[in-house]
């Protein structure tokens, strides 16, 4: 017999990935999510010559992307640093959420308002924490930017920051004396918000920081009560699945039967 037709011959091990998770599965993965969100940055594009006029729609692309080049051409033609989009978000909004400190600062420079308010009512220092550019963050504050100011939905930049998990800006913004305990239109403090999203480094900040514990939403709820309601929803997921096992279990197996 040939060797190479032997070798062919032999058996293959076979990797089978079962995929019958059941939606309480997933409950439960849910509930163990890590609890820093991942941060995306759009890459800086190498500067390349800009001539021609510049329409708003590159001007603001420019900002997204953090092509300082194209800003300064556009600016340098008497562009207006304050255009916006259709949702009232201007160039130093997109360029304070991807992180573009260079073009926060320029942007500022040229008159741009660091206090413009989109559709929602977030500011430039919302979108910054909404990034997780502690450097945007700190440069705004540097230029006047209220560390307590709220959007439509009184959310504060310590909200935005809490919530999108980015525990560098929360650490930063309570060491700057941003209120701890603001009350979003839930009733929520950024406390509840840690709590309710699983996010523990950012509770122990806002704990050692002085975050008061008994604060009730409008739902009457305490963070301190949030986390017993979370871990009776987790005994809950648990007992389903215990139950939906035993079913199964008891449920007679597919095959032939006896005649």
């Amino acid at each position: 017999m040939d060797r190479k037709t032997g070798v062919e011959n032999k058996s293959q091990a076979k990797v089978r990935v079962s995929r019958n998770t059941s939606d309480t599965h997933r409950d439960i993965s849910h509930f163990t999510e890590g609890e820093e969100a991942l941060e995306t940055r759009s890459p800086v594009c190498a500067e390349v010559p800009v001539t021609g006029p510049l329409r708003t729609a590159e001007f603001m692309s420019a900002a997204s992307r953090g092509q300082l080049d194209v800003i300064d051409k556009y600016l340098a033609d008497g562009g207006d640093p304050n255009v916006h989009d259709e949702l009232k978000r201007t160039a130093l909004h997109r360029a304070s959420l991807e992180g573009h400190t260079a073009v926060v600062q320029r942007l500022l420079d040229e008159g741009a308002d660091i206090n413009s308010k989109d559709g929602l009512g977030s500011r430039a220092i919302h979108w910054a924490c909404r990034g997780g550019s502690l450097g945007v963050v700190k440069a705004l504050k540097s230029r006047g930017a209220d560390l307590n100011i709220s959007d439509k939905l009184n959310s504060t930049p310590l909200h935005v920051a809490t919530r999108t998990g980015h525990a560098a800006v929360v650490e930063y913004l309570l060491s700057s004396g941003a209120k701890i305990d603001s009350r979003d239109r839930e009733g929520d403090t950024a406390l509840h918000d840690a709590v309710h999203l699983n996010r523990y480094k950012i509770v122990k900040l806002l704990l050692i920081a002085g975050a008061d514990t008994q604060i009730r939403n409008h739902e009457g709820v305490t963070a301190v009560q949030q986390v017993k309601q979370w871990q009776s929803d987790i005994m809950e997921t648990l007992q389903r699945l215990e139950m939906l096992k035993e079913v199964e279990l008891l449920q007679p197996q597919n095959g032939t039967r006896e005649k």
